[in-house]
């Protein structure tokens, strides 16, 4: 069974790894909600009981297929989803993040999810046009009525989430993090340390590149996130990008482990209250990845990956340039 971690000073504990579902979803190939049912419930024989979703995911569909896979093991798990999107025609049209929109998305995302409560809300991307404490207000009036029990923020900056937590403290801010993607370290993460905030990385296997498993752009299929949306992975940015990958195959030979493994323990070993999300539909994957909670990296070898971008710097940006600018720094 997975060992248990907090997120924030607020009282939410999970499990040491989640399990990020949009893929079941969202951006990686089409759907299979058969085999995306069997993982959720075999996350839960494993011990794994924090799920991601959001609405935007499908749209819609994602918390739906969460809820179904959910039902009747409600008291068992943790769910977090977002808001924070105008969704239309099925595509991202801006953000929303006005307190009316907020409270339209929770009752939809419980009826989606099958729930009465939600564990974790997040605001799954900062908007510029409503207050922040507009927002974090409207999440604390949720959290009294028992709607919602914990606050997060996604890919917010560093006034935003010290504005946000005066009003209505947050549990955990999700952000992309990996041993590739660091751009937490300089301001982000000194903050969560002082304000007691838990980290939820998404992408901690960077997109599947740290697997060692990950293909070109172009060989990817149309409906495939990774196919035009990453450019760590197109051109020449890919083979620069795969010294990191080999790096991480290396260091995990002689623990008999996986890169994948070796990338989530790395994130697990930086810091108690990190909670990496790695995303799969499937059952095997799942299961390689849950096993990284009982590998122990020696000190030479975190240090090691510590410096990988020193030794070998990143290709390309992580988003193209309209998901980027969406981010909050």
């Amino acid at each position: 069974m997975l060992k248990r971690r907090k997120l924030g000073r607020q009282g939410l504990e999970v499990s040491s790894l989640g399990l990020g579902c949009m893929g079941m979803s969202h951006a990686y190939g089409r759907p299979d909600d058969t085999e995306s049912i069997a993982t959720i419930h075999r996350a839960i024989e494993l011990g794994c009981t924090f799920f991601d979703t959001a609405e935007v995911y499908g749209p819609f569909t994602n918390e739906e297929l969460v809820g179904r896979a959910l039902k009747g093991r409600r008291t068992q798990v943790q769910i977090a989803t977002k808001f924070g999107f105008i969704i239309g025609k099925g595509l991202f049209a801006g953000a929303d993040s006005r307190p009316q929109h907020i409270r339209e998305v929770v009752e939809a995302s419980l009826k989606r999810l099958q729930t009465d409560y939600i564990d974790l809300l997040y605001q799954h991307r900062v908007d510029p046009a409503t207050p922040i404490e507009d927002v974090a207000g409207t999440v604390k009036e949720l959290i009294a009525e028992g709607k919602v029990l914990h606050f997060g923020l996604s890919e917010a900056g560093t006034e935003t989430i010290r504005r946000a937590h005066a009003v209505q403290p947050v549990s955990a801010l999700q952000s992309e993090y990996s041993i590739w993607e660091r751009n937490l370290d300089d301001g982000i993460m000194p903050l969560l340390d002082e304000l007691g905030i838990g980290l939820v990385p998404f992408s901690p296997l960077g997109r599947g590149f740290l697997t060692g498993t990950a293909k070109r752009a172009e060989e990817y299929s149309a409906d495939d996130f990774r196919s035009k949306g990453d450019p760590r992975l197109q051109g020449q940015n890919f083979d620069a990008n795969m010294r990191i990958a080999n790096l991480v195959r290396e260091i995990a030979k002689p623990y008999g482990a996986t890169p994948g493994q070796v990338a989530l323990a790395w994130l697990l070993q930086i810091r108690n209250d990190v909670v990496p999300i790695p995303g799969t539909k499937r059952r095997s994957y799942l299961e390689e990845n849950l096993g990284a909670d009982k590998l122990t990296l020696s000190a030479d070898d975190v240090k090691q990956l510590n410096g990988a971008l020193v030794a070998f710097s990143v290709s390309g940006e992580r988003y193209g340039a309209a998901a980027l600018a969406m981010v909050d720094r």
